[in-house]
């Protein structure tokens, strides 16, 4: 499916308003150390996800990215979303979990499960709360896409910040990540 532009109807979005203005990637999260815990409703399981659930349990990719609405995804994300979900069982055959948290309200969410069919769980953070505490930044109307692989205690082992150059880590050096573990 093409990439669609953003409308009019778009910009009225709250969300979208305000995320617009350019704020770059700015984690202070260290390798190491531990990550900020959240609590957000899983689209595609329908339920709540907890981070500190997975602790002393599994690892855990947490991957931000960024949808604008249902049905107009980033043209840098959308590839890489399509990607995850593809390998999604590479990633539970090494026994981990990947969370995807995107900024669409849930009605919104529903509908790109739908569209893209994703197995993997898809987190809905349309305060953008989680965004913001990890500091991924933010750019025309959406979060920008980061993605952290934390260990069975939940210490952060690899991270990747949203660039022009490098926009999301790849299948390969996530599940790398993981063998790392």
């Amino acid at each position: 499916m093409p990439f669609t532009m953003l409308t009019l109807t778009d910009l009225k979005n709250e969300r979208f308003r305000k995320n617009f203005f350019p704020i770059p990637a700015t984690t202070t999260l260290s390798l190491g150390n531990k990550t900020p815990d959240f609590e957000l409703p899983d689209i595609t399981n329908s339920g709540t996800v907890k981070l500190s659930d997975y602790r002393e349990k599994q690892p855990v990719i947490v991957a931000f990215t960024r949808i604008f609405t249902e049905k107009q995804y980033c043209p840098l994300c959308k590839p890489h979303i399509k990607a995850l979900n593809e390998n999604y069982e590479q990633f539970i055959s090494r026994g981990a979990e990947l969370l995807m948290i995107t900024s669409t309200d849930t009605e919104q969410s529903q509908i790109v499960v739908q569209d893209l069919a994703l197995k993997m769980p898809l987190l809905a953070d349309p305060s953008c709360r989680t965004f913001r505490a990890y500091k991924v930044g933010q750019a025309l109307g959406a979060p920008l896409p980061a993605q952290f692989v934390l260990d069975q205690q939940g210490i952060l082992r690899y991270k990747h910040l949203f660039s022009f150059l490098d926009p999301n880590a790849e299948v390969d050096s996530l599940l790398g990540a993981l063998d790392l573990l």
